[in-house]
């Protein structure tokens, strides 16, 4: 849910626009808010950090203490990609991505699955009254926060472990984010447990114990449990069913990943980390492309959508409406694809036409 508006409208933002397409996708994401500035009154002070691979092998940094508190006093943080080809794979993840999530406990993952009008999806005869539900990820648990180590390791004989932890209150506060915000969605107050009860039998029975009980406070809720196999099956044959998803941290990976298939590609896509007592970081979830960097054809649409989001969550409700609706049409309008270099016009042009979009 987002935050109640602040009486200056003014806010404080951090722009992290890390590696690869990152810094192109973020400065249309920041061209949009500018142009929020100057419709609606909205103040940005932004503020840059230089946190990613270059920096990695440039001096070593990850995600230094004094950074840390300077991102936990600001109010939203826009996140652009972390990845590079020349790091070896888990060190920016674990370093940067996790340890923001863990520091600012940003213990939940707001992903958005909505197909908008004159956007391809695989899915035949499926249209954007459909496609149009919330994943709501627990963040900051699970197989992140696990332990694991190998034995024998490169022998015949050898053990590898990785353990996932969940704890009452890390399960329970993210459960209970998901009733609220299925309420107040009130679209169909409809949520769904995605667990694996069958087989994961501590784990999912914690999930489900706690699913339960916290129903006695949402009486107005309507909920059901799936299996996390038979929801992806679901999702892909009757996404029109689903409304609120809530589910553990590595379900949530998986599950996310097919919603942003359905609503037309990672184009689109777009995420927030949030904690609703703390501040929260928005992002593109397609990652850093980097064979697309410099290029200009890298969609920034998903980085814009991020932008959407945060000014949801900001509380600018009438700016965040706008932004979505300059998506919409854009995208209906005047893209050719959401593909990376077929969209018909440059990373900038798109931008300029939301912008356009915004303002004319």
């Amino acid at each position: 849910m987002e935050r109640e508006t602040k009486k200056d409208r003014t806010y404080a933002i951090g722009l992290i626009p890390g590696d690869g397409t990152g810094p192109e996708v973020v400065t249309e994401g920041v061209k949009v808010l500018e142009a929020i500035s100057n419709r609606f009154g909205v103040g940005f002070q932004f503020t840059a950090f230089d946190l990613g691979g270059e920096t990695y092998m440039r001096d070593g940094t990850l995600l230094p203490d004094p950074v840390v508190e300077q991102l936990r006093s600001l109010d939203a943080l826009f996140l652009g990609a972390i990845g590079h080809p020349d790091v070896k794979p888990g060190i920016l993840e674990r370093g940067i991505l996790l340890q923001l999530r863990f520091a600012l406990d940003l213990y939940i993952n707001l992903r958005p699955v909505v197909l908008f009008p004159g956007v391809f999806t695989p899915l035949k005869n499926k249209m954007p009254e459909d496609i149009d539900f919330i994943v709501i990820r627990e963040n900051s648990e699970g197989m992140y926060a696990g332990g694991g180590g190998f034995f024998k390791k490169g022998t015949p004989d050898e053990v590898a472990l990785q353990e996932s932890v969940n704890t009452r209150k890390g399960v329970e506060r993210c459960v209970r984010y998901a009733y609220e915000y299925c309420r107040k969605r009130d679209r169909k107050k409809h949520l769904t447990l995605c667990a694996k009860t069958n087989v994961l039998a501590y784990e999912s029975d914690l999930w489900y114990r706690v699913f339960q009980e916290l129903h006695d406070s949402y009486p107005d809720v309507e909920i059901d449990y799936q299996h996390v196999d038979a929801l992806c099956m679901w999702m892909i044959k009757n996404p029109e069913q689903f409304d609120v998803i809530v589910t553990n941290n590595l379900f949530g990976d998986i599950i996310t990943d097919i919603g942003a298939i359905i609503q037309g590609g990672m184009g689109i896509a777009a995420g927030g980390n949030i904690n609703p007592e703390g501040n929260a970081m928005f992002e593109p979830i397609g990652g850093s492309a980097p064979k697309y960097t410099g290029l200009g054809k890298i969609n920034p649409m998903a980085a814009i959508s991020a932008v959407q989001m945060m000014l949801d969550y900001l509380g600018e409700d009438t700016a965040a409406q706008a932004v979505l609706a300059a998506i919409k049409k854009v995208v209906k309008n005047d893209l050719q694809s959401l593909s990376a270099g077929r969209m018909g016009y440059s990373t900038s042009e798109v931008g300029d036409l939301v912008v356009r979009a915004l303002t004319g």
